[in-house]
């Protein structure tokens, strides 16, 4: 791989600690803040008109804006995978959610409660490289807070067998369906919050007036997860502010359910006054004020970003410590999500069939915004085309770490640097085999997807991007040479999936 000089990372590490602080020169630190389900319309400084986003907003403007920058998939665990090891869906180990169900009844949540071997997703292998394992070798300490995915407890999947030195928070994305769980975990031991059982699902009592807000009072209770992970995150940065760390908050704000601090939804209340409850009947938890519940979450989350900045500024290591954040897929469409009036996917089309769960725009555009005072130009803005599967070969760069075997990725760090010379892909691919089975291609300004291949569709569409963001104008029928040429790159950038469930007996897999 390509990584930096011990010249040229010494520059950088001089650059960063040129502040006249006290600290000694080091490896910077790396903070990757991974929303869930935020939309690449749903910040300020992306355009956003109806929730405040001002500590984001003022990381963008004292940094970097990525235009073009995309999820590893258009749904968590997938997503997550393919941040995590430079691999791209037609090549990862997980490539789709998996829930293991034949452990048993893992869809049960006071099961799971009782037996915490029904917890997580099915795991990613042992000896898998990670962004962590990588980092972990650099001499970093690593910590994952917030939400996993990637493996039950007990299994090899696990934080602390795939590269973090310390994990609070959800492990697994069921659980995650409340707020206000009844348990997390602190590596490998559950933390009990004193939350009251409320299984993720459960509507308005028989009889309950949908417009009276005491009829939602069970769904908010006295622990907020969020609150309590956020707590953990300050604790580790203060403890390791004098070594190299890496800190991956992997929030769980804003997927749903819809479930915020009260004051927040006051002020949005307020702001966007009366408006229809949601009563449950897409799912999660019902709420009195949804568009206001929904923006609450966004903006909680905007503020602890603030509070995190604040910290790094008083320990005196901001200005040597890199900050991504990011979102793993598009907006939501059920729950009480409203992504057509808060304009979520942006410039994209945000209507169900086009946001999370598909390989259209508005499920796999996302937000990027990164900074790191002195080194990344501010109020800049790119518009190179990358992706997940680049995250791990930029961050191992930067902290001049090697990696073993191929990588789907390209590192982008020479952009952060504001330099020239930048490698660029010929393509960037992604399959899903959900949603009754996608694939997608993007090269230059040219978009392919090819939907409902389990449905037996082969056909492939073609949009240019330039022009028509919202994907509604199918080109396919006017370049037939262009539309062999991405049905190549389909077939030579897929590799049948190591887990069954994620073949596709349409592409060949057996």
């Amino acid at each position: 791989m390509r990584y930096l000089s011990v010249i040229a990372l010494a520059g950088l590490i001089a650059l960063a600690s040129c502040t006249g602080t006290k600290e000694e020169a080091r490896k910077p630190n790396i903070i990757y803040i991974l929303a869930d389900d935020l939309g690449y319309g749903e910040l300020g400084c992306y355009g956003q008109e109806k929730i405040e986003t001002p500590s984001i907003d003022l990381l963008a403007e004292k940094g970097m804006m990525f235009t073009q920058h995309y999820s590893g998939a258009p749904v968590c665990a997938p997503s997550r995978c393919i941040l995590l090891t430079g691999k791209h869906s037609g090549h990862a180990f997980i490539r789709g959610n998996h829930e293991w169900g034949e452990r048993g009844n893992v869809w049960d949540y006071k099961e799971m409660i009782k037996d915490p071997g029904l917890e997580g997703q099915y795991p990613l292998p042992e000896g898998t490289q990670t962004i962590g394992t990588v980092l972990q070798e650099a001499g970093y300490t690593t910590a994952i807070v917030g939400k996993w995915g990637l493996g039950a407890p007990g299994s090899s999947g696990v934080p602390s067998k795939q590269g973090f030195d310390f994990f609070f928070g959800y492990n697994c994305q069921r659980q995650a369906h409340t707020y206000t769980p009844v348990h997390l975990w602190k590596n490998d031991k559950r933390v009990f919050t004193g939350n009251d059982t409320v299984p993720p699902g459960t509507k308005l009592p028989e009889g309950a007036d949908p417009y009276d807000e005491d009829s939602y009072s069970k769904f908010w209770q006295d622990v907020y997860s969020p609150d309590m992970m956020f707590d953990e995150i300050t604790s580790f940065v203060n403890d390791n502010r004098d070594n190299p760390f890496f800190l991956y908050w992997a929030t769980p704000v804003p997927h749903l359910a819809l479930q915020a601090p009260p004051e927040w939804v006051s002020k949005y209340v307020e702001k966007f006054g009366d408006e229809e409850p949601y009563t449950g009947e897409r799912g999660y938890f019902p709420h009195r004020y949804p568009h206001a519940a929904y923006a609450a979450m966004v903006s909680y989350l905007d503020n602890q970003v603030g509070q995190l900045v604040k910290q790094l500024k008083d320990l005196g290591i901001y200005d040597n410590t890199l900050i991504i954040f990011t979102s793993d897929n598009g907006p939501s469409y059920t729950g009480g999500t409203d992504s057509p009036w808060f304009n979520s996917a942006g410039v994209f089309n945000d209507e169900n069939g086009w946001v999370k769960g598909y390989v259209h725009e508005g499920g796999i555009r996302v937000p990027m915004v990164a900074s790191w005072p002195g080194v990344i130009e501010e109020g800049s803005q790119s518009d190179h085309i990358s992706a997940f599967w680049d995250v791990l070969p930029t961050i191992a760069e930067l902290a001049g770490a090697e990696t073993e075997g191929e990588t789907d990725g390209i590192s982008f760090l020479p952009v952060l640097l504001g330099e020239k010379e930048q490698e660029k892909h010929d393509y960037l691919y992604w399959e899903f085999p959900s949603y009754s089975g996608q694939q997608a291609v993007r090269t230059g300004k040219w978009k392919a997807i090819r939907k409902n291949i389990f449905k037996g569709n082969m056909d492939i569409e073609l949009y240019d991007l330039e022009t028509d963001p919202v994907e509604s104008d199918n080109l396919a029928g006017d370049y037939p040479q262009l539309v062999a040429k991405m049905d190549s790159i389909m077939s030579a950038a897929h590799s049948p999936a190591e887990l069954e469930r994620f073949r596709f007996e349409e592409l060949g897999d057996k």
